[in-house]
């Protein structure tokens, strides 16, 4: 009797149903986000929390079996993201923009850093929670913060509460801004640049900027453009930036929970560089770039649902009032730098 061996029975990773449910709950943040002019990112963040809360357990079985997918989405979708953000960078646009408004952004970050990172000392909050906020709203919110928490592993209430504080002071300025730049009598070119000087979140300056040109303030429009090539210009900081939080990251020393030194240059800041330098190329089809910035949206909703599902309220109780009081800071703190550079570039007619 000749026995036939029984196929190999087919295995999933087990990162498979955590990166499957992810999935699930990115699309579903993209879809509602589009539908109710909601940021993605927070809607993802906020299924998240609202599933780990409702129907999950900390110690349950699915939680054991989801846990591998969502830390992999955590950490490795993320940087995949925020490495894929270097496609949106155009150099040679933003080199166009002259010495003087590089200047400002330039002055936008380093001024906004450490302003926030000062008055988080005088707050009592602790190096990390400080240096997230510090970064996310000087240079890209939830991207830079992220990028950032890849240097020096933050907690990952930390992380959310930062993202979750860009969002809503980001989202604050979208009306306030134009109606600032009106009362004050700026043109469009003025007014574009305060925008992309001082917004947070990419996408947030694009809802500005489209704004300004639907209204008197730009006059002939040309604001969006404006904008979005001075945000670009804050972007492009957030290498050196990561660079240098990795210096000081490994002066600091290795906590007593992770040995580990963090990278000079990890492998996601190396791939924000390499598709920053492929842009500039010039070789990439508008297609590809669309699909690719999709990707990239996608990539970083999927990370925030799997930060949201790591966030029970119990965590959340304790953030107190000073992060806010933080970032309402820091967000005034910007705009005014961003003001004042407008001011000395392009002074009021």
């Amino acid at each position: 009797m000749i026995t036939v061996p029984a196929a190999p029975a087919l295995r999933l990773p087990s990162s498979a149903p955590g990166l499957l449910l992810c999935a699930a709950g990115a699309a579903v943040a993209l879809i509602l986000g589009h539908a109710v002019g909601v940021a993605p990112l927070l809607l993802a963040i906020l299924l998240g929390v609202a599933l780990a809360n409702t129907g999950l357990r900390r110690e349950g079985a699915a939680t054991r079996v989801l846990a591998p997918g969502t830390a992999v989405a955590a950490k490795n979708l993320l940087r995949v993201g925020v490495a894929l953000l270097g496609l949106q960078l155009l150099v040679p646009d933003v080199l166009a923009l002259g010495w003087g408004t590089l200047a400002v952004a330039v002055a936008v970050v380093a001024l906004g850093i450490a302003g926030t990172l000062w008055l988080g000392a005088r707050l009592g909050l602790g190096w990390t929670q400080r240096l997230l906020i510090a970064c996310g709203f000087s240079i890209c919110g939830a991207a830079a913060a992220a990028a950032v928490d890849g240097m020096i592993s933050a907690r990952t209430r930390e992380l959310v509460t930062t993202v979750a504080l860009v969002v809503v002071f980001g989202t604050a300025m979208i009306p306030l801004l134009p109606m600032l730049a009106s009362g004050l009598g700026l043109d469009g070119t003025q007014a574009g640049m305060w925008a992309g000087a001082a917004v947070h979140e990419v996408a947030q300056v694009v809802a500005v900027g489209g704004a300004l040109d639907n209204t008197a303030v730009a006059g002939a429009g040309g604001a969006l453009t404006v904008a979005v090539t001075v945000k670009l210009a804050r972007v492009a900081l957030l290498a050196p930036v990561a660079a240098g939080v990795g210096i000081a990251a490994r002066r600091r020393g290795a906590t007593p929970a992770d040995t580990r030194r963090p990278p000079l240059v990890p492998l996601f800041l190396v791939g924000f560089l390499a598709c920053a330098a492929l842009r500039a190329t010039g070789i990439l089809p508008a297609p590809a770039l669309e699909v690719a910035h999709s990707v990239q949206v996608a990539l970083l909703a999927a990370a925030m649902f799997a930060l949201g599902t790591g966030v029970r309220l119990d965590m959340l109780r304790g953030i107190g009032w000073r992060p806010v009081a933080l970032a309402g800071f820091a967000t005034v703190w910007v705009t005014v730098i961003a003001f004042a550079g407008v001011l000395l570039v392009h002074p009021l007619g």
